[in-house]
């Protein structure tokens, strides 16, 4: 079964709007990070045999904090990326301005990396090299190794948010609900969340959906106990 339709309009929308590397980065990023950091503090409050009451006013503190950090980190971090990009956009356009047969020459060799050659290398350069926006496009690809398509800092940080958000609140769950048993309750939910996430990670890539889940159970549960056999030093 096909990933995607291949009719003449289909084609022309898609690659019209290419999509860029989109926000599952984010949302997996962010969703990890807040199920594994805010588990690590549940568990290593609850290994120093403090009050659920501490649990959840620390834990409540790193969902807030630690998220707003990962997502203003992540918008910075993306800003950087988009600042470059257009750093390079003007470069480009100085270039072209400036060294035309230069900047065509590297157009050519672009294509012919390609496998052009001949006529149709000749035309392909002289067609891109008539669009000061395709030509630039071209280098900010061919030259750079750079995506055409812009990241978009703030929904990069609101994605972070949000997952990190969602995802850390859940350990905490059991304890704002009063629930007995609350850190097992906890351990046990957050163990899920993180094969979870794991397994929708498996989504987007070639790895069975089981051993992706395995993975990020893994890398969540070593944290938790680590953070766990930490506090149980300090219990009384």
């Amino acid at each position: 079964m096909a990933d995607h339709g291949h009719s003449q309009q289909e084609i022309k929308a898609r690659i019209d709007a290419p999509p860029g590397r989109g926000l599952l980065r984010d949302v997996v990023y962010g969703g990890i990070d807040g199920s594994v950091t805010t588990m690590a503090i549940v568990a290593g409050v609850a290994g120093a045999g403090l009050s659920p009451f501490v649990i959840v006013a620390l834990g409540l503190a790193n969902v807030l904090a630690d998220g707003f950090s990962m997502a203003a980190g992540n918008y910075s971090g993306t800003k950087v990326e988009l600042d470059n990009i257009r750093r390079i956009r003007v470069i480009e356009g100085r270039h072209i301005d400036l060294y035309p047969e230069g900047e065509r020459g590297e157009v050519r060799e672009i294509l012919s990396q390609k496998g052009l050659s001949g006529h149709v290398l000749d035309q392909a350069t002289a067609a891109i090299t008539a669009n000061r926006e395709t030509w630039i496009n071209l280098m900010i690809e061919g030259e750079y190794g750079l995506g055409s398509v812009d990241p978009h800092p703030l929904k990069a940080a609101a994605t972070t948010f949000g997952a990190f958000l969602v995802a850390g609140m859940i350990p905490l769950l059991p304890f704002l609900l009063s629930l007995p048993h609350a850190f097992q309750t906890s351990v046990v939910v957050t163990l899920c969340v993180f094969f979870g996430i794991g397994a929708l990670k498996s989504r987007w890539s070639l790895a069975p959906w089981w051993r992706s889940g395995a993975e990020t159970l893994a890398i969540g549960g070593v944290a938790a106990l680590i953070a766990y056999l930490v506090g149980s030093v300090f219990h009384p």
